[in-house]
């Protein structure tokens, strides 16, 4: 009997998106649907465009590293919102030749141009209309603009990040905008996936706030707990030691032993196997509620040999553990390499991707962010002149 064989794979291709996005996280949600197969149709004002083409290293042409990571593989048109012409044309095109429309302007915006949800699924049945709010769709911050830096602080995340007794820090990455543009792309499947059955489209939304705060999972129920603030965790994590970066000779090495069979074979590795015993260190209670006590044994240790060395003593007895790596040194490791996660056309700059495979094959770079209106005359001069 011949086994079926799976032809899994981006299954967006003949969906059409318009992001009517800035910044981060409209344009990841509308990249991550474009490496779906989907056609991603990004628009943005004339002149100077979205902002972040001016965020980041500057490349040669005048483009943004961080416009590029976050805009490849879309086509790209200028609109002026103001021009009542141009204004009537994206109004019937998002009604009539779209699928999903993901959109992050300040609130009331949208609408005040006729774009806005109502109107659009009101014209399109069909349409998935995404809105990316700030603060979210009710409540009492619904019309605030926000940003990545400010859902960190006020949804708890700053909280949580770095060492007790600092300053507040921002997660290096932007979790907040990246994660919610994922939670988007999530609305958007399942809407796309009930429409096949109802044929009526559905308004998603989708927020920072909403994003933030969900990351607090862990820490929500903490709090249930005892009602006591949860702690800043440094590079561990609350409640589980050792499972932390130690610094070694030449830089640190997160360890994790979260558990009494790893712990033993961790100690036995650093040359104190009784601390298995001891009843400082004998469960991961213990170990946590004596977490200073443990760190300053192994401190000493750890520092006289650098981090390849107890990497592999540690692979070795099957304790998992990871060098602190900087971006450079992710990019040359050959893990990065072998997964494919680096994209580059024409010896042009790498940008990441998706860290989605489908039977083995990862979806590819097919061309770096548009320029400005790049795509103007093949989008919307054709619909013009069929009008005309």
């Amino acid at each position: 009997m011949l086994e079926a064989t799976s032809t899994a794979g981006p299954s967006l291709a003949g969906i059409r998106v318009v992001e009517l996005g800035t910044s981060v996280a409209a344009p990841y949600a509308a990249w991550t649907l474009a490496q779906l197969g989907a056609e991603v149709i990004k628009v943005e004002p004339p002149e100077r465009g979205d902002d972040a083409r001016h965020w980041g290293k500057m490349l040669p042409n005048g483009s943004s590293s961080y416009f590029n990571a976050l805009n490849r593989d879309k086509l790209g048109i200028t609109v002026d919102l103001k021009d009542t012409a141009d204004l009537k044309w994206l109004r019937e095109f998002c009604a009539t030749e779209v699928d999903v429309i993901i959109q992050n302007m300040r609130p009331g915006r949208v609408e005040s141009y006729g774009l806005g949800a109502a109107d659009l699924t009101s014209a399109n049945p069909r349409l998935v209309y995404c809105n990316l709010w700030a603060f979210g769709s009710k409540g009492p911050l619904r019309d605030n603009p926000g940003y990545d830096p400010l859902m960190q602080a006020c949804g708890g995340i700053m909280s949580i990040t770095g060492n007790e007794g600092e300053a507040p820090i921002r997660v290096g990455t932007s979790i907040v905008d990246m994660g919610t543009g994922l939670w988007c792309v999530i609305g958007i499947l399942n809407a796309l996936n009930a429409r096949k059955d109802s044929g009526l489209g559905c308004v998603v939304d989708a927020s920072l706030y909403e994003t933030a705060v969900a990351w607090m999972t862990n820490s929500v129920a903490s709090v249930g707990v005892d009602g006591q603030r949860p702690l800043k965790q440094g590079s561990g994590a609350r409640g589980i030691a050792p499972y932390q970066a130690y610094a070694c000779s030449d830089g640190h090495l997160v360890i994790a032993a979260p558990n009494d069979r790893l712990f033993q074979r961790l100690a036995d590795v650093l040359g104190h196997p009784e601390w298995s015993d001891d009843p400082l260190f004998n469960s991961n209670p213990n170990r946590y509620a004596n977490l200073a006590e443990l760190n300053a044994a192994m401190k000493p240790i750890l520092e006289t040999e650098t981090r390849a060395h107890w990497q592999g003593a540690l692979h070795k007895v099957g304790v998992p553990s990871a060098p602190v790596q900087t971006v450079p040194e992710m990019m040359m490791d050959p893990q990065t390499e072998a997964l494919g996660m680096l994209q580059n056309l024409d010896d042009g700059i790498n940008l990441m991707a998706i860290p989605l495979s489908f039977n083995g094959v990862r979806p590819p770079l097919r061309h770096y962010a548009p320029s400005l209106g790049e795509h103007n005359e093949m989008i919307k001069e054709p619909a013009k002149k069929g009008k005309g």
